[in-house]
């Protein structure tokens, strides 16, 4: 399985955005692209089509952060919820264990869990402030069930 890539949908009219240019970065994106773009409940959806503004831990500064989806489906119930998905190995969703030995994996795994933990903390409030949810799955989750 390729790992990047143009996905071509079999519903782009389900597609919010243009449905020529929907670019994965990795087989599990592919995956959820596959599944969102044929599941009936689903019933619009975007890859990196919008930005959420967050503050980096880093340099303090205000930065854009385009979550891997949005979702816009029918629950069992017949109700209409809007998703906001972000795609990640699970070891990237927890703070990385300090070795004996500070090196530099250890130090850009930290970097990477602050930015990622200061991004996901902005996409959990903008999706509140919509009424919306916030998910996170991983290699665990994508077994698929949504």
């Amino acid at each position: 399985m390729a790992y990047k890539g143009y996905f071509k949908p079999k519903n782009p009219q389900k597609y919010r955005g243009n449905p020529t240019n929907i670019i994965y970065r990795s087989g599990w994106e592919l995956k959820f692209m596959s599944y969102i773009d044929t599941h009936p409940h689903v019933l619009e959806w975007s890859s990196e089509e919008f930005f959420i503004p967050y503050r980096s831990p880093v340099d303090g500064k205000i930065h854009r952060y385009f979550p891997d989806f949005y979702v816009k489906k029918k629950n069992p119930e017949g109700k209409i919820e809007c998703v906001v998905v972000e795609i990640k190995p699970a070891g990237q969703t927890k703070p990385p264990a300090k070795p004996e030995k500070v090196n530099k994996r250890y130090i850009n795994e930290v970097y990477t869990w602050g930015i990622n933990s200061a991004k996901w903390r902005a996409a959990q409030e903008y999706c509140a402030d919509k009424l919306w949810t916030f998910q996170i799955l991983t290699e665990k989750e994508l077994q698929i069930k949504f």
